[in-house]
């Protein structure tokens, strides 16, 4: 990701791709595991990337329903090294879960604060695409007076919570994890094994 070219101004070409990619958002939500499994099926490398060709069939066989032009604005954004490859994990995340910092518009209001230290996040395995992918709709629900919640415990405005207290949060709005869950956003989120999560970054994955 280092490698990549790093984009100053949001062009009308990524504007462009935001709307396809919402346009688009439910039927990759109930479809992302045969997506991703079609997609490591051709990657034999498992570099994260396939072949565009390979997308346009995926994108055809998921009837997801892209005119050739939105199916050329999306595989020119995620043709990230320009060689006719397209990267299938970071165009997954990008419709699912808002994994990534998103850029700024002006005057756009930002409604969850940023963390002070920003995110080094762990693995983004598929055990852990499926645990948020579940939690999702619930959070979506009740962040607002979750998120004021989370701040009730957090005495120290770190930011920062124990692994005990914010899972019990998550439990006071019915949002129970297995161990394997939370192990899965542990390792995404607490990549240092610090014991603390940002409640700030998680609530971001979900909330734009």
């Amino acid at each position: 990701a280092s490698s990549r070219p790093q984009k100053t101004t949001c062009s009308v070409h990524d504007l462009n791709c935001k709307t396809i990619e919402k346009k688009i958002r439910k039927k990759i939500e109930h479809s992302w595991k045969g997506i991703l499994k079609v997609c490591k099926e051709k990657d034999i490398s498992n570099v994260g990337e396939i072949p565009v060709s390979d997308f346009l069939d995926i994108a055809g066989k998921f009837n997801l329903n892209l005119s050739e032009g939105e199916i050329n604005q999306i595989t020119t954004k995620y043709d990230f090294k320009e060689n006719g490859r397209f990267a299938y994990y970071d165009f997954l995340q990008s419709c699912i879960l808002f994994l990534k910092p998103q850029e700024t518009l002006l005057l756009k209001r930002v409604i969850i604060q940023k963390p002070q230290k920003p995110l080094s996040p762990g693995p983004q395995t598929t055990s852990f695409f499926s645990a948020m992918l579940r939690i999702q709709p619930k959070i979506l629900h009740c962040w607002r007076p979750m998120k004021r919640t989370f701040k009730s415990h957090d005495e120290t405005h770190s930011g920062l919570l124990n692994v005990s207290d914010f899972r019990q949060v998550l439990h006071d709005y019915n949002i129970d994890l297995t161990e394997e869950e939370l192990f899965n956003i542990l390792e995404y989120y607490d990549k240092t094994l610090t014991s603390k999560i940002s409640y700030n970054d998680f609530l971001r994955a979900f909330i734009q």
